[in-house]
């Protein structure tokens, strides 16, 4: 990362207000090793675009309740950029004891996030760093996953020094296939309810007596509602976030499940990325 912060780094600015574009612009003129390459105004361009171009950085206006975005980013913007180019997390201080963290700085008991990716490395590189945390913290983990993303993170875990093989037999990594997982809870096409917390309670319960440190918390990963939408049922997909919040909030556990920008293809998928963002704690968007 430091390597690249000595070169240009292609910036991608999304949103609907012109003027809000424009006082971004011109912040970054201010940085000559920051380039403006694209410039979107809705969520389906901007998905576009971030396949097209492969920008470092995408700065995209989620539309908090709120915040004057013009004030914002003359406040706070340029060095949430910095901080985030290296690889760091920024909070704006408008935001300290909301939802994102609590009155003492610390995360929030539950964190339910989407993360919006170009390809599979990015993707592997984002969730190994969720799970090998959480594992190294002595917490566990359970991935439900495409079998590659399986195969791929676990080789992953290993390069980054951790044991999955004991994790396994311990029980403090359980690691499922995605589709096996749907086929469990699915009643005419859409997730039951009773059947999904019957399963993912057992498994969180599970992964959290397996936990070594004092006070466990269990993290997720999963691809079950992703591959929903690549079969063509957004509202399955949809249903499925609304149950997976609900578990988080009961469980206190941490969520994190991933989309290719590729799911997104025109116009008509709007709503349903729109919807998928609003079931979110927070909103990531990972490219190459």
């Amino acid at each position: 990362m430091e390597q690249q912060l000595l070169s240009s780094i292609r910036i991608l600015i999304a949103d609907d207000y012109e003027g809000w574009r424009r006082q971004v612009r011109s912040l970054f003129q201010a940085r000559p090793e920051w380039q403006v390459m694209a410039e979107a105004v809705d969520g389906p361009e901007a998905i576009q675009k971030a396949e097209e171009l492969k920008p470092d950085l995408i700065v995209l206006d989620i539309g908090l309740p709120k915040l004057n975005g013009i004030e914002d980013a003359r406040r706070e913007l340029v060095l949430a950029v910095d901080v985030v180019l290296r690889g760091k997390q920024f909070v704006s201080s408008s935001l300290e004891g909301n939802e994102f963290t609590d009155s003492s700085g610390e995360k929030s008991p539950h964190r339910h996030e989407v993360l919006f990716y170009s390809d599979d490395t990015v993707l592997l590189d984002s969730v190994t760093r969720f799970i090998a945390a959480a594992l190294k913290a002595g917490n566990a983990a359970i991935v439900l996953a495409t079998q590659s993303h399986r195969d791929g993170l676990r080789q992953r875990l290993k390069a980054e020094g951790v044991d999955t093989d004991v994790a396994l037999q311990q029980g403090t990594y359980i690691s499922l296939d995605a589709a096996d997982t749907l086929s469990s809870i699915m009643v005419n096409d859409m997730p039951d309810a009773p059947r999904f917390f019957e399963v993912v309670s057992d498994l969180i319960e599970a992964a959290a007596k397996a936990a070594k440190s004092e006070q466990p918390q269990v993290v997720v990963f999963g691809e079950a509602v992703a591959l929903l939408l690549a079969e063509g049922k957004p509202d399955a997909a949809i249903r499925l976030e609304q149950l997976w919040d609900d578990v988080g909030k009961t469980f206190e556990v941490d969520i994190l499940h991933g989309y290719a920008f590729s799911s997104f293809h025109n116009e008509e998928d709007e709503h349903v990325f729109q919807s998928i963002c609003a079931g979110h704690s927070a909103r990531l968007f990972s490219v190459r």
